[in-house]
């Protein structure tokens, strides 16, 4: 009986009025939140960083508001719902690389920046090449994921309205877009900042509660659940297309055990999704938003518990999904795998409660998308405009309107990229981003915090061949062409049989960057080096520098 109340609302997608007034709400309630933090918005310090004025507490929640993103909660779930044991992997990656980022970079970084990744890296080396590279390799991280913010909203508010044509969901990726550009050019980080920790209490709080429901619906605790997952597989039209045993679901193996090629793709999407955190600049630049590199430290320890906890759930909510709402549901749904999450809220609970939870992950959307915009904005202005285009004598007036010019331009890009990518799990295209971080930051901010003969040439040198590395081979893989659910699905020109380049294009960074080191000219800022490792190690300075 109530498996087949469960069949019956999930051929429904609610009520389209109700989850439009609940949209609604969350957006002028958030835009409200904006529109105050803006009036305080005074110069760039606030624009970038908020002024440097959050507690470890708050920008914690701010983190996880930030790092919780559409790929965390509709990704995951579908992919564990559709993949089982190896859709997990994503959790488990995106969780385990914050111990990466607190180990290694947290503290150093917050020491010796000031508004953007490559205040350290070029802290000690040649500025306007080291600038330059680092604002490209921010600019590409930031518009990968922003893609798949865009791509991720198009798909929740599909399946919200029920919309199957490519056009109407077109439409919603670009009102997306605008409403995200809206909220940069008013609120900048304060305002982006309380919207991020609005949204990850809302966020952890209703999958807190899905996963009870999930247990309630179940009858049952975790093993019950996953039988009743491997029952529903078993029953479905999905499996016998994909050609695999209903308990697989259980194992590893069923998307990336196939041959040795998707084994070997399934240790390169391991390696960037861990080594990738260090090296997201949306992510480095939540460490300057604090007053002292303890709050620093603090901050990240309040959002590893956070992160920790959502990521466990989304277990239970994508073996949920798998057993309440099933794969057949979920595939013939708009948006696909991505619909997974918003169809078992309306399994769960009825179309009220999917249109609460669909709003908090729509405010989800706009949250990330708005800090990545800021950090692309600030990495042009900061890094290139003014460091570079005006050595450094721009006006902090000036460098807040270029950043204000760059995300109505990188706003329009993510859109028009957003709506190509729709066809993907967002989880997947975040991936993309990950790998592309970890190939083009993550080496020289390593290689510069912690080897003092590094220098100038083998900092570019690392960022160069990393970025352009993860970039070509990303373009000729199978997430771009070749396959039904490419980008450019109709042409195959995937050169690269892995969709995650980063086991060879992170590597490759290293290498750069240690052969650029031995063949290039020493910097000779010896000074410049030994106040970097004191700054670094004791935070000596750091108050001087952020009052600066």
């Amino acid at each position: 009986m109530t498996e087949t109340i469960f069949a019956s609302a999930t051929t429904q997608s609610g009520n389209p009025i109700l989850n439009i007034a609940v949209f609604l709400v969350f957006i002028v309630a958030t835009m409200a939140v904006v529109l105050r933090a803006g009036k305080t918005t005074k110069d760039a310090s606030d624009f970038y960083t908020g002024g440097a004025s959050f507690s470890g507490k708050q920008n914690g929640l701010a983190i996880a508001g930030d790092y919780l993103s559409a790929a965390s909660f509709l990704g995951i779930v579908g992919a564990i719902a559709l993949n089982g044991y190896d859709g997990f992997l994503y959790s488990i990656g995106f969780f385990v690389a914050w111990l990466v980022a607190l180990l290694l970079v947290a503290e150093p970084l917050r020491n010796v920046g000031r508004f953007t990744m490559a205040d350290v890296l070029s802290f000690r080396l040649k500025q306007k090449p080291v600038r330059v590279a680092a604002a490209f390799g921010t600019l590409f991280v930031s518009l990968f994921y922003l893609i798949a913010q865009m791509a991720g909203a198009g798909s929740l508010v599909s399946v919200l309205l029920d919309l199957h044509d490519s056009t109407s969901q077109s439409i919603v990726v670009a009102v997306v877009g605008v409403i995200m550009i809206l909220y940069v050019l008013i609120g900048g980080m304060k305002g982006t900042t309380y919207v991020q920790m609005i949204k990850a209490v809302l966020l952890v709080g209703g999958v807190g509660i899905m996963t009870i429901l999930v247990f309630f619906a179940a009858k049952g605790g975790m093993s019950t659940l996953m039988d009743l997952a491997v029952s529903k597989h078993a029953a479905s039209d999905y499996i016998a297309e994909k050609g695999y045993e209903a308990s697989q679901i259980l194992e590893p193996g069923l998307k990336y055990g196939k041959n040795e090629l998707t084994k070997l793709d399934f240790v390169s999407l391991g390696i960037s999704l861990v080594l990738g955190t260090a090296g997201l600049p949306h992510v480095l630049m939540r460490f300057y938003t604090v007053p002292t590199a303890t709050e620093a430290r603090r901050s990240v320890t309040w959002a590893i518990i956070l992160i920790g906890a959502f990521y466990l759930m989304t277990l239970v909510l994508g073996y949920g999904a798998a057993a309440l709402v099933g794969p057949d549901a979920i595939t013939a749904a708009p948006g696909g795998a991505n619909a997974a999450a918003p169809l078992l809220a309306l399994a769960l609970a009825g179309p009220i409660f999917m249109a609460a939870i669909s709003a908090v992950a729509f405010a989800t959307v706009l949250a990330v998308v708005a800090g990545l915009a800021i950090t692309a904005s600030a990495s042009v202005a900061h890094d290139i405009y003014n460091a570079v285009l005006r050595n450094g004598q721009a006006t902090e007036e000036e460098q807040v309107r270029v950043s204000r010019i760059t995300v109505i331009v990188i706003g329009v890009l993510s859109i028009i990229l957003g709506i190509l990518a729709m066809g993907q799990n967002v989880a997947f295209l975040v991936s993309l981003a990950f790998a592309i971080a970890a190939s083009a930051n993550l080496p020289t901010i390593l290689l510069s915090l912690y080897w003092k003969r590094f220098n100038t040439t083998g900092a570019v040198a690392s960022m160069y061949v990393g970025l352009g590395a993860a970039l070509l081979l990303i373009i000729f893989s199978p997430a771009v062409s070749g396959s039904p659910t490419s980008m450019l699905p109709n042409v195959d020109f995937a050169l690269f049989p892995l969709s995650s380049p980063g086991i060879v294009s992170i590597p490759l960074a290293f290498i750069a960057g240690i052969v650029g080191t031995f063949i290039g000219k020493p910097d000779n800022l010896d000074d410049l080096q030994a106040e970097m490792e004191v700054r670094s190690l004791t935070g000596v300075g750091v108050e001087a520098a952020v009052d600066h």
